[in-house]
């Protein structure tokens, strides 16, 4: 049950800022070797140094902040651009082939815009790592213990998630489903929120297949963000569509995203926002490939490009931008979130795409299959949260320097 002292958990006097506050280094790493809290400070500075991430006044928050919390990109970044509002706006009115020509011109300008940090923008990633080997110089230890970032040893994290923007692609989930239990994998359907049918049997029966469903809003539009008033009124019935679905996770609908005012949502986990991505209507991202607190939720941040953009879009006929971020995420022991949509995967060039990327993935046994709520509730768990099952034991993994490279493995 979440309360008022839940959402405003961690809120600072100027708003949002400490949010994040619950991603320290020392929650993260879940160090069990004993370091001193200087030697943890030590090893902040100069990991934040070496990657150029400020770290003002010494604070961590202020970090976070500026990583975690989009801070980089400044006050009115929660704002939607006058573009977009026109876009918007202008949809539902005009051709869909004059959409698609304007969103793939503005598409190829902000590729070429953001190609240093996209489709991977590590910066985050390696002021985690070099802080490892930072305490392990400083501390002069050969290694430590640190609990393992997934269970049962796994590198890396795979979660599938869908946003059903229509009513009409509705009908499709049974085939996608369909495709994803044949090839062993399950995922998350999101459903609109003014969308959800009067008769849920279809719904039941996917969940009943080991799906799961979630929200997608409230509508599919801007309404909901327009202003915290509005978006205050509408947590209100999406509270209570959560309830109807029985869902516990929610994606706003374009990625929008206001952090401090999502904190009225009755939800254990959220995935609006994403690592890295120039192409949405607020662009930007976390720098983060693995799951992270907001305030009183866990953030499951996307690190795959959606469907649309990776083959509407931008025109790639195979997966290898998936395949290719794969290694990456794998490397560090990140979490791979893709979001696809069934509008978009009844068409066959990119259902084609989608299931040679399930059948590549099928070759890899690297990784930790799970749905959303799943990786959620085993990280507020890894994280020493309240309230969880602890089901899944936890393993301890030993972290050390090999030839100048940080290395993990079991312990002896």
């Amino acid at each position: 049950m979440i309360t008022d002292q839940n959402k405003t958990e961690g809120l600072s006097a100027k708003g949002e800022k400490n949010l994040w506050s619950k991603n320290n280094p020392m929650q993260f790493w879940q160090v069990q070797s004993e370091i001193d809290p200087e030697t943890w400070k030590e090893a902040i500075i100069k990991a934040s140094e070496k990657n150029g991430l400020p770290l003002n006044n010494n604070q961590v928050d202020n970090l976070l902040h500026y990583t975690l919390g989009e801070g980089r990109f400044g006050e009115n970044h929660w704002d939607l651009s006058l573009f977009n509002r026109m876009y918007w706006w202008l949809k539902p009115i005009l051709p869909h082939r004059m959409i698609r020509k304007a969103r793939k011109i503005v598409h190829r300008m902000e590729r070429k815009m953001s190609w240093r940090n996209w489709p991977i923008d590590d910066g985050y990633t390696c002021f985690q790592w070099d802080i490892m080997r930072q305490l392990l110089e400083i501390s002069g230890k050969q290694s430590v213990l640190f609990k393992d970032f997934w269970p049962d040893y796994h590198q890396y994290a795979f979660v599938l998630t869908h946003d059903v923007e229509s009513t009409e692609a509705q009908s499709y989930i049974p085939r996608i489903a369909d495709l994803e239990e044949k090839k062993g994998f399950r995922s998350l359907f999101n459903i609109v929120g003014d969308q959800i049918p009067n008769d849920l049997s279809m719904l039941h029966e996917i969940a009943d297949r080991g799906f799961e469903i979630g929200l997608h809003g409230w509508h599919h539009n801007d309404w909901l963000y327009q202003s915290r008033n509005n978006f205050i009124k509408g947590a209100v019935v999406i509270n209570e569509k959560l309830r109807t679905l029985d869902a516990v996770g929610f994606r706003s609908p374009l990625n929008l995203r206001h952090p401090e005012w999502m904190q009225a949502l009755n939800i254990e986990y959220d995935l609006s926002f994403f690592d890295t991505d120039p192409f949405e209507p607020i662009p930007g991202g976390t720098m983060c490939v693995w799951p992270f607190k907001i305030g009183h939720f866990t953030e499951l941040p996307a690190t795959l490009v959606q469907d649309n953009t990776l083959i509407s879009l931008l025109g790639d006929t195979t997966p290898k931008v998936w395949l290719d971020k794969v290694d990456f995420l794998q490397k560090f022991h990140g979490m791979a979130l893709l979001n696809s949509h069934p509008d978009y995967l009844v068409h066959q060039p990119v259902w084609n795409v989608y299931e040679q990327f399930l059948d590549k993935m099928r070759e890899n046994d690297g990784y930790w299959h799970a749905l959303p709520r799943e990786v959620a509730r085993w990280w507020c768990q890894r994280m020493d949260d309240d309230g969880l099952d602890g089901s899944k034991p936890f393993n301890l993994v030993e972290a050390k320097m090999t030839d100048d490279q940080l290395a993990f493995g079991k312990p002896n």
